[in-house]
């Protein structure tokens, strides 16, 4: 396993694509603070970069890398290797790479104009959303063997998250504006990966009293360290069911 392991995170670290996404993070946030005048207006202004282009970049790059190694994945099976230790290897093979890419490109000038809390957290959703993102992409490769199919599947994933979850919450909250339902949407933010690790990154940032009584519904629930916690164990099921399904489904598919 860790000879894939090396030979994976050795393939990735050399592709074009992921040293041109390191530098285009590195160049985004850079200009980012040094645009601001502040620290926390340069990581709000990050925010909404990561949150579009990290996901973006993690579950195209993935699902094209998975199709890609086809080839070499059929190879492996062909040798006395656990199919769990072969699928095991290319995810985190291509999450250490991406993590790594994220952290020098954007992890870097964020721990140097913040490095207080706000930093640190913007850091970690950063990384949750990398390994989301990639094990989304993982599911996706194995919802069908058409490359194109997969891909497509793939930008949907991306879409809905990142555009469609938005507006489906808005039009509920003009449809029910005359009910109470701001605590049913801290459950309904549950379902959204990129509404989680923004609401977290927004309460850090102290600008929730901007959201009104949403906001400090939001604050009441995701701001104590029961909600911290909550909110950490969903994402990190984000992480885990669909690598998960995706794992049980490579187990049982006839390649």
């Amino acid at each position: 396993m860790l000879r894939i392991l090396k030979y994976v995170i050795r393939d990735i670290l050399n592709n074009k694509i992921v040293i041109a996404y390191a530098l285009l993070l590195a160049v985004l946030s850079w200009s980012m603070f040094s645009l601001e005048d502040s620290s926390s207006k340069g990581v709000l202004s990050l925010l909404n970069i990561i949150l579009l282009n990290v996901p973006l970049v993690s579950v195209i790059f993935s699902t094209i890398y998975i199709y890609n190694s086809g080839e070499f994945i059929e190879l492996l099976l062909s040798q006395p290797i656990k199919r769990s230790k072969i699928w095991s290897s290319f995810y985190l093979g291509l999450c250490i790479s991406l993590i790594v890419a994220f952290l020098i490109g954007a992890g870097i000038p964020i721990l140097v104009y913040s490095p207080d809390s706000t930093g640190l957290m913007m850091i970690v959703v950063g990384v949750l959303i990398t390994a989301i993102f990639v094990s989304l992409a993982f599911f996706s490769a194995v919802f069908t063997r058409d490359k194109a199919k997969g891909i497509g599947f793939a930008i949907m994933l991306w879409l809905f998250f990142a555009l469609l979850f938005d507006g489906l919450v808005l039009f509920l909250l003009f449809q029910f504006a005359d009910y109470p339902i701001e605590k049913a949407m801290v459950g309904i933010t549950a379902l959204s990966p990129i509404d989680l690790s923004r609401i977290m990154v927004l309460l850090h940032l102290d600008v929730s009293a901007m959201l009104g009584y949403t906001g400090a519904i939001f604050k009441e629930f995701f701001g104590t360290l029961t909600g911290m916690i909550v909110t950490f164990s969903l994402l990190g099921l984000w992480v885990l069911l669909p690598f998960w399904f995706s794992l049980w489904r490579f187990k049982k598919m006839d390649l």
